[in-house]
């Protein structure tokens, strides 16, 4: 640690950081525009001026840029020099000169940065009256709004865009002070993170278009600490409700988890929540009618499913809770999973490798300083986006080891960029067909899922000789075999990735194999990352037995040894054949479905319950590292739903503490869970936290058509917050940060004055608790299965593809994000488009199965296979073969949401 003097006070700070991150780590307040923590510094805007001294008897000193200087060891500096004051509040004048006065009516106000920062200078008058620079606005797509003429040419914008999130169409353009940020013509933003520029930018450029179309000012919305339910990376998330509907998300900073960053599935896929084909009562259904049910009569129903022959369906989108409490009504024999059996295998032998001392399943933040990164068989970018953000992240460490050896600071952005060019560290990624992390590529292998087992089984042998090698390795690969091998071995921190969307488990052991070759190689347990698609897919994985498949218990009900089922927030025509689903339905006596939206499943129920949505109860999830996070409810749900496991009766709708306890003590492996849970001892006087802010307003007038009396705040008595804005905020290691707010920081950037040092740890909330025990002593390698797959002549080996937008059951129902989504669609090679005369959007029958897609041809796929997106349950992944035949049923047609796809190996025609 350094020692620097900051206005006479000494402060212990670390040297390898500049003085505006030290500054600001220390609580201190000094101005900034164009520094980020995630971006550091390139001193555009000039706001955060200081005065430094040479020594002690210096007494004029010079001004200084805080980002761009060094805290170094002695450095003696001033924040309230009157120069350095006066040079900052001219700054804020010059960047006003063309801002317009539209604070009123700007999205941003009162939570803007601009606004802060203003303040903090003591800038409070503007003497230019002149004509000011004007700008047209541009379409951004669904998500944004676009108001260039608020810009104060921070460079953030691009900075983020390009050169962190990999994002190829937003520039500076033109020069001086007509410099304009947007696209070269109007049009989608493609980044799968362009909603961060709504928090990126200090002003309101760019703000959530979603959120303007039924605006409210930050603090009249009520807010409450929760994680996201789009993907199983389980980022931390502050939603906003107003007036009974939520309005917006944004992010929640987790170190561990999503840091300052949110992908557009999880910031915009949250409007299922409004809609309007919610279920809002319990009914009893016959036929085409249906019979609202009273709270006796559904307590009578649950009785009924107490007794007999029932199983229970869990769901990965449901939460621990609601799956723990089915599990206990119906019996952990009678307990099955919720997903098709080919996931469930996979998910069973996911939880068996994070048992195993030889891998360790790696955060965010650690996926960040991995230096070698195989991806096998993952479309990272469309399965669990904030990953894919990180590992764009992960190969410029190449450049950080550069820039250190040639002693330039990590921080200083532009000359790190510079030195470096296009060296980066090797990511290899094998995959079916082109992905979005193509462009950071260091090696690319697009094949067959059988090819690419073998070649990952074949780089395994290479690390460790006793590693067995599969029959199934194409001698085409041989030298990037070699090369891959060599630079895992190379590297500090290697790092594999694989998972269960592939559907393909030898690439999971593949992955495993490496890893543990590795292992073996450096003696320390190695990163092995392992994905799954859903936001609990591993929770409700624990609670199942590996013997407890789907297709069991469908069969278990065509056979009659079970004659009742309860299904939990599952559309079970996404996870099993639509044959086999009816078949096993129309054999049982009776059906309960227990869901948020209608589906194909609760149309054949007899008994129907809604259940509230995420963002209306508290739960906990557990993400892909075996991390379980605790959600809070945000808001009350004013229909007739309640929680899945309060329907079930497992405890009082305020006692979900008590459940918690009570899976902690009688599921295996979540003996931990309990740790989620606040201390009650951190709170103030037993006060609980406040989930609306001091400044909220309108609570007479929300009322008032009923009576214009203020009415008495709704009590929730299970949970450590309140409905109203009286309380106490969590203070310093509380368990709970609803939202970040600090005198004179309103905005997002207010984050800092919660973490023990920029970038760092919270000093409030809860990074989560890691369940999975790793137990087990290293056990052997993986032998490749026997499993060759020949397909005839007319025949392609099909694989799946995923979309951010449209993959994730629940956001599909979003409207931003409908207008991002694409229809199902069939990838074909150019030649085998050619072979079997199909042009670009003709519509294809896929085999024997009922569905069609419409021909996407893509030059980066191999011949002789197809990749299929399913679309929004357009086809059915459970009934499509290993291959394929498929045969023209329909003309041309345009492919809804084709700039959605953003490949870049789309022919040049189809643009």
């Amino acid at each position: 640690m350094a020692k620097v003097v900051i206005d006479g006070v000494t402060y212990e700070v670390n040297p390898d950081n500049n003085l505006l991150q030290e500054c600001l780590s220390q609580g201190l307040d000094l101005p900034y525009f164009c520094w980020h923590p995630c971006m550091g510094s390139v001193g555009a805007c000039r706001q955060c001026a200081i005065k430094q001294y040479r020594d002690a008897d210096d007494k004029n000193g010079m001004l200084v840029m805080a980002c761009m200087t060094p805290a170094t060891d002695g450095a003696i500096i001033s924040i309230d020099d009157e120069q350095a004051k006066s040079f900052r509040a001219s700054v804020i004048e010059s960047l006003m000169i063309s801002h317009p006065h539209d604070c009123p009516v700007c999205e941003e106000g009162g939570e803007c940065h601009l606004q802060d920062m203003t303040l903090m200078s003591g800038h409070n008058y503007r003497r230019y009256d002149k004509k000011k620079v004007t700008h047209r606005n541009q379409y951004l797509g669904p998500f944004l709004n676009h108001e260039m003429n608020r810009c104060i040419t921070c460079y953030r914008c691009v900075r983020y865009y390009d050169d962190y999130a990999g994002g190829t169409d937003l520039s500076a353009q033109a020069s001086h002070h007509h410099v304009y940020f947007g696209r070269h013509e109007e049009g989608v933003l493609e980044s799968e993170f362009s909603g961060n520029l709504v928090e990126v930018c200090p002003t309101g450029v760019f703000t959530d278009k979603a959120f303007s179309q039924h605006y409210s000012r930050k603090w009249d919305l009520q807010t409450a600490p929760s994680v996201c339910v789009g993907c199983s990376v389980g980022c931390n998330t502050a939603p906003g409700e107003r007036y009974g509907t939520l309005r917006r998300i944004v992010n929640r900073y987790n170190n561990e988890v999503n840091g300052y960053f949110l992908c557009d599935r999880g910031r915009f896929g949250f409007d299922f929540v409004n809609n309007e084909g919610r279920l809002r009562d319990a009914v009893k259904q016959q036929g085409d009618t249906s019979q609202a049910l009273s709270g006796e009569q559904v307590q009578s129903v649950i009785n009924e499913f107490k007794t007999g022959k029932t199983i229970g369906i869990g769901s990965p989108r449901a939460s621990n809770e609601s799956n723990f409490a089915l599990r206990a009504l119906v019996g952990e024999d009678n307990f099955y999973a919720g997903y098709s059996d080919t996931e469930h295998e996979a998910t069973q032998l996911i939880l068996q490798l994070a048992k195993d001392k030889a891998f360790h399943s790696p955060s965010i933040r650690e996926i960040e300083q991995a230096d070698a990164i195989v991806i096998l068989g993952e479309d990272v970018t469309n399965v669990a986006p904030r990953i894919a953000l990180a590992l764009r992240q992960s190969v410029r460490n190449k450049a950080l080891e550069l820039a250190s050896n040639s002693r330039i600071p990590q921080w200083q952005d532009a000359a790190v960029r510079e030195l470096a060019q296009h060296d980066r560290s090797p990511l290899s990624i094998l995959s079916t067909y082109v992905s979005r992390l193509d462009d950071v590529a260091s090696d690319r292998v697009v094949d067959t899922l059988q090819n690419l087992a073998g070649i990952a089984y074949a780089v395994a042998n290479t690390i460790a000789s006793q590693s067995p090698s599969s029959s199934d390795v194409p001698t085409e690969h041989a030298s990037v075999i070699e090369k891959i091998a060599a630079q895992l071995q190379a590297a500090k921190r290697p790092l594999l990735i694989a998972g269960s969307t592939s559907g393909n488990l030898e690439l999971i052991k593949a992955a495993a194999n490496i890893a543990r070759a590795l292992q073996q190689q450096k003696s320390t347990a190695v990163d092995l990352c392992l994905l799954v698609p859903e936001v609990n897919s591993l929770g409700m994985g624990m609670l199942t037995t590996a013997e407890n498949k789907l297709g069991r218990a469908l069969a278990k009900l065509q056979d009659g040894s079970a004659t009742q089922a309860i299904v939990l927030e599952n559309d079970l025509y996404r996870r099993a054949p639509q044959a086999t689903v009816d078949a096993a339905l129309e054999k049982a006596d009776k059906l309960l479905v227990l869901d948020q939206l209608g589906t194909a499943t609760t149309a054949k129920a007899d008994y129907v319950l809604p259940t509230t949505a995420f963002s209306e109860h508290e739960a906990s999830y557990i993400n892909y590292e075996g991390r379980a996070q605790l959600s809070f409810q945000v808001h009350r749900c004013h229909s007739g739903a309640m929680p899945a496991w309060s329907w079930l009766g497992a405890e009082q709708v305020d006692e979900f503490d008590a459940l918690v306890n009570r899976c902690a003590s009688e599921a295996k492996g979540f003996s931990n869970l309990s740790k989620i849970l606040p201390d009650p001892a951190s709170f103030i006087a037993g006060m609980k936290v406040p989930r609306q802010s001091h400044r909220y307003s309108g609570r007479t007038a929300m009322k008032a058509n009923i009576n214009v009396h203020e009415p008495k705040q709704a009590e929730d008595p299970g949970s450590v917050m309140s409905f109203s804005m009286e309380g106490i905020p969590a203070q310093k290691d509380a368990d709970v940060l609803a939202s970040s707010w600090a005198p004179g920081w309103n905005s997002n950037q207010s984050i800092s004055k919660f973490q023990d040092e920029v970038n760092g740890e919270l000093k409030q909330g809860h990074p989560g608790t890691l369940l999975i025990t790793r137990e087990t002593a290293a056990a052997g390698y993986f032998d490749p299965a026997d499993s060759s797959v020949s397909p005839s002549a007319n025949e392609l080996q099909v694989s799946l593809a995923y979309q951010i937008f449209g993959s994730d059951e629940l956001s599909a129902k979003s409207n931003s994000v409908q207008q991002r989504m694409t229809d199902a669609f069939i990838g074909l090679s150019p030649e085998d488009a050619q072979a079997r005369e199909l042009s670009q959007g003709d519509t294809v029958k896929l085999g024997t199965t009922e569905s069609n897609a419409v021909v996407c041809i893509r030059t980066g796929i191999k011949s002789g296979s197809a990749v299929i997106y399913c679309g929004d349950g357009q086809v059915n992944p459970t009934e499509l073969p290993q291959c394929i035949e498929i045969t023209k049923s329909g003309e041309q047609n345009l492919l809804r949401g084709i700039e959605g796809l953003i490949v870049s190996d789309l022919l040049e025609e189809d643009y």
